[in-house]
Order: C-alpha cells, then structure tokens, then sequence
C-alpha cells in the first residue's frame, strides 16, 4: 500500500511486461564524485555491478539516491532506475533480480504484497514478520530505521489553540461534545480504506458526519488545512509541509494505523554475492527517522530541490561520505 503519488523528479523508468514477467528497459550509472566517509572504508563492494531502485514520491526518489550514493562509495557501479510509478514495479524488479535494492516499507508489505488485513502494532514485530514472510520470495529485508511514513491527522496552529487537542481520542472527544467544531479534509483513498477513515472512527469512536468530510487530492489537504478550511487534515507523518507550515500532529495514541518504517531491501542473491551491502546501508538506515525525513522532503516539496542532490549533501553532512 504506499499511498501513490505525483512525481517530483528523478530518473524515470519503463517497466514492461510480457509472459516471463516484468523488467526495467531504462537507466542511467550514478556518476557522484564520492568516496568513503564513514561508510566505505575499504570499499568492500569494488567491482560490483549493482541496481539501485525505487517508487516515483519524493521521499523514497531521496532514500534511493542515498543508497545508491552509499554503494558508490564503498566501490560499486551503481545503475540508477529509481522512479518507478507505483509500489508494484519497483517490488518486483528486486524480486526477480532486475534491481538489487531499494528502501522499502514494512506496512506496505505486510498489508499489500504479503497480503494481510491486520498490522502488527509493534515495529520490531511487524518488521520481523515482513522480513521472514518475504525469505521465500528471494527478498532480504535488513535492519529498519525510525522513520514511519503513516497515516496521521494535522491541524493548524490557530485551531490547536482554540481546540488544543493533541491525540485522535481528544479528536473523538471533541467529535460529541462540539459535533460542528470537526470538520476532515481526506484523500478519497482514505476515506475508504479499512486501515484509513473508516477504521479510525470506529477505533477511536468518533461521530463525524458525512456533510462534515471533504474529498480532495492531497496536496490540496495541506493547503486547506494551514487555511483553516477544514479543522483537521489527512496528512503524511513524514511529509515535508507538516513543518514548513507549522502543522500540529495529532497522536495515534491507540496505535490503530500500521506501521510503515522504511527498510533497505535486497534481492537476496545480490546479497549473497555481495554481503558488505547490509554494513554499507546500515548507518544510513540508523540515521533516518521522522525529523529527518520531514526536513529532507521538504527541501524538495517545499524548496523545489531535487531529490538526488537533497540525498547527496545530507550524505556528505553526516560525514557517510566525501
């Protein structure tokens, strides 16, 4: 399930289809002038010849590039065929080794490619779960960082003043004792899905009526929500906009939405022949979280910075490279 959207920039590629399945037919070599920082020494992935993938939304065009800029480093030529439209294509040009890794996200596994309806509350745990259902499909997930891109709900600084609710219970709270003070902006997505507006409501128990939702792209939620149109907006919880507009979070204190923590994953015969990828990527993963993430988007959704370049000066100012 990562929720789908509009492309920012990035090296798009073609994923064609036929009997034997689906392949990437375009790309271009990462030629960053990098070398070891704190990861690489040594360059234990010399003589590599790796593939480097990802989905077309501008968090993961970053977290691509900053993977591809960690295997160069550490020696390795490095095809760059991230931008992939959809969840689907990028899935399985790792699976069947027409990619070798991309950054990927364990709710979206769990719950679209693997096929369940209930998410595991725990991150460890979900992450555990994804990692041994998807051995058997030639896939390695390592290690996950802190960053979870979920569903979440934001307002703005003026309603938070005047409502002052900071957790989706005090939401659901306000929802029956001040029924008109609600009001949602939400993707049509969200609106529908199990694990989205519906489950939420029936999780935390709210009572908003359907005159008091409003449908629109998501973009448009973000703007609509600094405005104060609708009191609470559907939101991204690593988005860049939640700071650059000084968004309030509210917090999932049930725990209802699933976890979606980004991971390094690889094609596991890649990772056989090249083992020294799990120790090349895992600083970087360690250093990812939600603070991280926001800023780094927002250089690109807010600032209009391309993703490569955000990727590649934030490796160089955490010292991963030179």
């Amino acid at each position: 399930m990562k929720r789908s959207r509009p492309v920012i920039a990035g090296v798009l590629v073609a994923l064609t289809c036929g009997p034997a399945g689906c392949g990437l037919t375009s790309g271009s070599p990462m030629v960053d002038d990098v070398s070891p920082g704190s990861i690489g020494q040594g360059e234990p992935l010399k003589g590599a010849d790796l593939t480097v993938t990802s989905k077309s939304f501008t968090e993961n065009l970053i977290l691509g590039a900053m993977m591809g800029i960690a295997f160069q480093a550490a020696g390795a030529d490095v095809l760059d065929r991230t931008g992939i439209q959809g969840s689907i294509g990028s899935r399985e040009a790792v699976r069947n080794g027409d990619a070798d890794a991309m950054y990927e996200y364990t709710g979206t596994a769990w719950i679209t490619y693997q096929g369940n309806s209930e998410p595991i509350t725990d991150p460890q745990q979900q992450w555990q779960a994804v990692h041994d259902a998807d051995l058997k499909n030639g896939v390695t997930w390592l290690p996950p960082s802190r960053l979870n891109n979920t569903y979440a709900l934001a307002m703005n600084q003026a309603n938070f003043k005047k409502y002052r609710t900071r957790t989706l219970s005090q939401v659901a709270a306000l929802s029956k004792s001040d029924p008109k003070a609600v009001t949602l902006c939400v993707e049509s997505e969200f609106a529908n899905r199990a694990d989205g507006l519906p489950g939420m409501e029936k999780a935390y128990g709210m009572a908003v009526s359907a005159s008091r939702i409003t449908q629109m792209d998501t973009g448009i939620i973000y703007t609509q929500v600094q405005k104060g149109t609708c009191t609470y907006g559907e939101v991204f919880t690593t988005d860049g906009r939640i700071k650059s507009m000084n968004l309030v979070v509210m917090a999932d204190d049930k725990k209802f939405f699933p976890n979606y923590n980004a991971a390094p994953v690889i094609n596991s015969e890649a990772l056989k022949k090249w083992p020294a990828i799990a120790k090349v990527i895992d600083p970087v993963t360690k250093k990812l979280d939600n603070t991280v993430a926001q800023d780094l988007n927002a250089k690109v959704d807010v600032d209009g910075e391309d993703p490569h370049q955000v990727a590649l000066d934030w490796m160089k100012k955490e010292g991963f490279v030179k």
